[in-house]
């Protein structure tokens, strides 16, 4: 499909819907030539007028031609108001159709890419990607049939009246087409348009990552300046839209110079005829091209504007095509179910794509079933990447990691994600009732298994202070939480879902400190008879875990429990008697 043209890439899509798009097409041809014809009736009226001049009264047929030519052009108008219905009955279901199938696409793709991408990119790609096709199928199409079909019924036009004048007017459509295919197809417009829309991105990027930093900026009190990444963008956006706009200076102004030099060439026609010419004829017929000419310009216009919506959908496939062609997490041909919540590193190593580095590099080591260890060390070592793999957020790329004696890739993806469960540093509740957020991790869990949840994840203050309880809506009415209370819920989420492995990243990190406490009391009573695997550097979190490991650039240097690894006097015995300073460090008046 990726080889084929753009319309019929959005046809694929489309299914049955298609016809609505074709019968656009159609009608907007229709009413392209039906939208001509009354200019041919304008032709008669001033051919009789000019034929019984000075004596109008012996003008019979004025009237008859008028109306004649307002029925068609308001019979042009409805055909191509019925033109625009089909096309948004076909543009909306096509568009549908597309965003269905990338968002089941979504549900298919790795964790660990959408955690490395952003949600908020991938769904940027979906959602501009799609309304950019929006629009080339409900008002591009149709104007660009008209833009197609016009030119070709002025053809006709132009050879029936007299066709010496209508093959000059025909010569500067001839070579406006020539100077718009210089400038308005080929390689390097397609190259430009993605260098475009790569700066506009990196722009908006920027912005959006210094939008985010804007309680940092108030509170150092730094510029913009202070943000090189965003000032950079802006300056090479500027840069390559004004050398863009710049390089078609000559070849803009030669084609509007061009397709509007019919006026020139009439004029100088009725001109030389002037003196010589008795007869009407010539001067009804320049009549008729003075009037008609404009056209030429306007469907010039239309198509030249509708091949560079060629260039933007394309660049909207390709990004599209940019999710499509992640790969996905094969599912297993072999299913089979682990015997205990066991888990076991085998050699594992693991490297990101187009990274010539591992990030993880030969990990072994054994979890058995119960026991919480502990992932420490520099930042990049290793910690989350290792954690990742249990959950299949990648798969890895050489050895095995295995739960209850089961490689993960043998047991099936909805399985896994019963066995094993997330807490992120940074959970996302979504814009929807307490109630909802928790339950999203069992949709058939009743009410009371929700408030048991909560309370064992000491929320009960969290929702005693809301106006509506558990059906509180998270955003409305100025009804936010905290870093730390959005922690919570995440956990209340996680206690009810009550799966026998947990996963938690730095689960503490946006904990402020009154609800710090909260958080540990939460994770002490999820933890409850589960294998858990902490990934921390607040070390005071992880001091009676059964087992530490030390992870540095993708390597385990050290592991043991809390006491062995400081009579070692390695990197974790450096790492906690500095964090320990870091704690009892104050400021002095």
């Amino acid at each position: 499909m990726k080889n084929k043209p753009n319309l019929l890439k959005l046809m694929g899509y489309a299914g049955g819907f298609k016809y609505f798009t074709i019968g656009s097409i159609v009608l907007a041809a229709l009413s392209a030539c039906l939208a001509l014809v009354p200019f041919v009736y304008i032709w008669k009226i001033v051919d009789e007028v000019l034929a019984v001049m000075p004596d109008y009264s012996q003008a019979q047929n004025i009237e008859d031609y008028g109306i004649t030519a307002v029925k068609y052009a308001l019979t042009a108008m409805f055909i191509y108001f019925l033109a625009l219905g089909c096309s948004h009955v076909g543009g909306f279901r096509t568009v549908a159709n597309i965003r269905k199938h990338c968002m089941a696409k979504i549900f298919r793709l790795p964790l660990g890419h959408i955690e490395s991408e952003g949600s908020g990119k991938i769904r940027k790609i979906i959602t501009d990607s799609t309304a950019s096709m929006d629009t080339y199928l409900e008002h591009i199409l149709p104007d660009r049939t008209v833009a197609i079909a016009t030119p070709l019924a002025m053809i006709v036009l132009l050879m029936y009246f007299d066709w010496k004048i209508g093959l000059l007017c025909l010569a500067t459509v001839v070579i406006g087409f020539i100077i718009m295919g210089a400038f308005m197809v080929g390689p390097k417009l397609k190259k430009d348009m993605e260098a475009y829309n790569l700066a506009l991105e990196n722009m908006t990027k920027e912005a959006v990552e210094y939008v985010r930093g804007m309680p940092v900026v108030k509170t150092f009190g730094q510029s913009v300046f202070s943000f090189k990444r965003l000032k950079q963008a802006i300056d090479d956006y500027a840069k390559f839209t004004i050398s863009y706009t710049q390089s078609f200076r000559v070849s803009m102004t030669s084609f509007t110079i061009v397709i509007n030099s019919a006026f020139a060439i009439l004029i100088a026609i009725a001109l030389y005829h002037n003196a010589s010419v008795t007869d009407h004829q010539l001067f009804t017929n320049l009549m008729f091209y003075i009037l008609f000419t404009p056209i030429i310009g306007v469907t010039l216009h239309k198509v030249m504007y509708s091949s560079e919506a060629d260039m933007v959908v394309s660049t909207a496939f390709s990004r599209i095509d940019s999710v499509l062609d992640v790969p996905e997490n094969k599912e297993t041909t072999n299913p089979k179910l682990p015997i205990d919540n066991s888990v076991e590193f085998q050699n594992v190593k693991f490297h990101y794509k187009d990274s010539l580095k591992n990030a993880v590099d030969g990990i072994s080591m054994k979890i058995d079933a119960g026991e919480q260890v502990a992932f420490v060390g520099p930042s990049g070592g290793g910690k989350t990447t290792s954690a990742s793999l249990v959950s299949r957020f990648w798969d890895v790329s050489e050895g095995k990691i295995l739960i209850g004696g089961v490689d993960v890739r043998d047991i099936p993806q909805a399985k896994l994600s019963e066995i094993v469960s997330f807490v992120f540093q940074d959970s996302k509740l979504l814009k929807t009732s307490i109630l909802e957020n928790v339950r999203m991790a069992k949709p058939d869990a009743t009410e009371a298994e929700v408030m048991e949840a909560l309370e064992r994840a000491q929320c009960a203050d969290i929702i005693a202070k809301l106006p509506d309880g558990i059906n509180t809506i998270i955003g409305s009415k100025g009804t936010y939480l905290s870093g730390g209370e959005q922690q919570r819920i995440a956990i209340a989420r996680v206690m009810l879902r009550n799966t026998p492995i947990l996963v938690l990243d730095e689960a503490t990190a946006f904990a402020d400190p009154e609800n710090e406490e909260k958080v540990l009391q939460a994770f002490s009573e999820i933890s409850k008879g589960k294998t858990v695997i902490k990934i921390a550097h607040r070390l005071s979190t992880v001091v009676d875990c059964d087992q530490i490991y030390v992870l540095q650039d993708g390597k385990i240097i050290e592991n043991g429990k809390h006491q062995q690894l400081l009579s070692q006097n390695g990197l974790y015995s450096k790492m906690f008697n500095n964090y320990q300073k870091s704690v009892e460090w104050t400021i002095e008046n």
